[in-house]
């Protein structure tokens, strides 16, 4: 298969690929420097199913080394890069990587995990400084060697490992060894209603799965990438005005950021290019909703879906306010069964857990424990709960499992609690999600201390923002004498969670 980028150079190479600050890097310049990462990594040793990874905000060098990795069959691994030294040595450990790119700024987080890192892996850094000791300069490896080296890839975009927080306080990685499947790609093309002369906002975090995957269909197709480093508000809105934006992805909490700008700031942006705004990766609130629509008109797109599973059903701008509460219908290619506890299918109407199988599914790397707790005969499950309309419109309601989304980003409980319970004061723990405007839940520590032990709520959380990243740490701390629990003894944190969430019309 011709390589897509490949092609783009040939057809229209002086097209903007990607726009980045002040810099204009055109479809050539792309598919060379694209071609020169994949022929660096060669002769550091990657090769075909090795693993690549990355930390950075969003920038140019991450678009060339995915291209790059996808030319030589590596694997790209991208890093959250709120995460503290111990929870990067972790993935760097896990998934094997032979490489590890980063950007000035991330030196130090890497440098501290360093020595929890195992076996031999090349670091390299960006950048036109000079490189430290110990570290490989990128544009130097780049500058080596001819672009002649790199071979095209075989997949338009190739194998990918995401990783997400896991139930037992380790994160997992969800990798696809044979990337996403093209008849996948092209219909969610189809379905979006996406376009070669599309002018696309990368605004969110690119280790976000949905983030990449939205940027990447927008080259695959040969549009125009906008590049935001990292998220502002009234940055997002000057770019899309600017460059004339068609095209973006943004989980609800960026939206709510945008809507939240000064009346006076917003009124003086021409969004009128903008004809898409996609949201996913957490419920957006009908209130939200409606204030989007009121200032971008009808061009809201929401999806439901996980990075295991990709995109499973669809609501289009037409269905926002007349389907409140809704994730849509079944996307083409989608087999969705709702089920009960004994994995027999519920009536129109009635909550079951949410089970998908397509071609595109994820498995979990070196965990086929995992992998096969989360297949029911072939299905998969995320562990979230939905009942369907009369009409076939998906609603997820609630969470079998006990994770916690907050702002789009996937949260889960027990890692959050192994921390807690290193305090010497804390006797018993619970991290459940509660309402929250801004990011749809945020994380509460429910708290027993040990007896005659004392803690305060700040001192707690910042016990956790030392030892995990911020987003996952505690925002608020309850203590309480004792946990409700069940016949087994396990905590009944649905029973915790009731009184945050009374009076709300969802659970999640």
């Amino acid at each position: 298969m011709t390589d897509p980028l490949a092609a783009h150079a040939a057809a229209q190479g002086d097209k903007p690929a990607l726009l980045y600050e002040d810099r204009v890097i055109n479809f050539t310049q792309l598919h060379e420097r694209a071609n020169r990462n994949a022929a660096a990594m060669r002769r550091l040793g990657v090769g075909p199913g090795d693993r690549v990874t990355g930390i950075s905000h969003n920038s140019v060098e991450g678009t060339e080394s995915a291209h790059g990795a996808r030319r030589i069959g590596a694997v790209g691994v991208p890093i959250n890069y709120h995460l503290k030294p111990t929870e990067i040595a972790f993935i760097v450990n896990d998934s094997g990587a032979r490489a590890i790119t980063a950007s000035p700024e991330f030196l130090p987080v890497v440098e501290e995990a360093r020595p929890l890192v195992e076996g031999k892996l090349h670091f390299l850094v960006t950048g036109p400084e000079a490189p430290p000791p110990g570290w490989l300069s990128y544009e130097e490896l780049l500058a080596d060697g001819s672009a002649a080296e790199a071979a095209d890839g075989a997949s338009p975009i190739g194998a990918s490992m995401i990783y997400t927080s896991g139930t037992t306080g380790r994160p997992k990685g969800a990798y696809r060894p044979d990337g996403i499947n093209l008849e996948n790609i092209l219909e969610t093309i189809r379905v979006f209603e996406l376009r070669p002369d599309d002018v696309h906002l990368m605004a969110g975090p690119g280790y976000h799965s949905a983030v990449g995957f939205f940027s990447a269909l927008s080259q695959l197709l040969g549009a125009t990438v906008v590049i935001e480093k990292r998220f502002d508000a009234a940055e997002a809105l000057a770019l899309i005005a600017r460059h004339r934006v068609t095209t973006t992805f943004m989980a609800p909490t960026l939206i709510s950021r945008m809507l939240n700008q000064p009346d006076a700031s917003r009124a003086r942006i021409d969004h009128s290019s903008l004809r898409q705004l996609i949201t996913g990766a957490a419920p957006c609130p009908i209130s939200l909703k409606e204030r989007c629509i009121a200032y971008f008109g009808p061009i809201l797109w929401e999806f439901y879906g996980a990075t295991e599973t990709g995109i499973n059903t669809i609501l289009r701008p037409e269905d926002q306010l007349r389907k409140p509460g809704s994730a849509g219908t079944a996307l083409s290619g989608q087999e969705i069964r709702l089920v009960d506890p004994e994995g027999v299918e519920v009536p129109i109407g009635t909550p079951g857990e949410f089970l998908v199988r397509n071609n595109t599914l994820a498995e979990y790397f070196n965990r086929p424990d995992a992998t096969a707790e989360s297949n029911h005969d072939g299905f998969f499950s995320v562990g979230d709960i939905a009942y369907r309309d009369l009409e076939g419109y998906y609603y997820i309601c609630d969470r079998k499992i006990d994770m916690v989304i907050s702002g789009g980003v996937n949260i889960y409980p027990a890692e959050v609690e192994a921390v807690l319970f290193e305090h010497p004061a804390v006797e018993d723990a619970a991290i459940i999600g509660v309402p929250s405007e801004e990011f749809g839940e945020e994380v509460k520590a429910v708290v027993k201390l040990k007896p005659g032990a004392s803690a305060s709520e700040g001192e707690l959380i910042e016990f956790c923002r030392v030892r995990i990243a911020g987003y996952k740490s505690p925002k608020s701390v309850d203590f309480i004498d004792d946990f409700p629990r069940d016949v087994a003894g396990k905590t009944q944190k649905r029973r915790l969670r009731e009184r945050y969430w009374e009076g709300m019309t969802r659970r999640i």
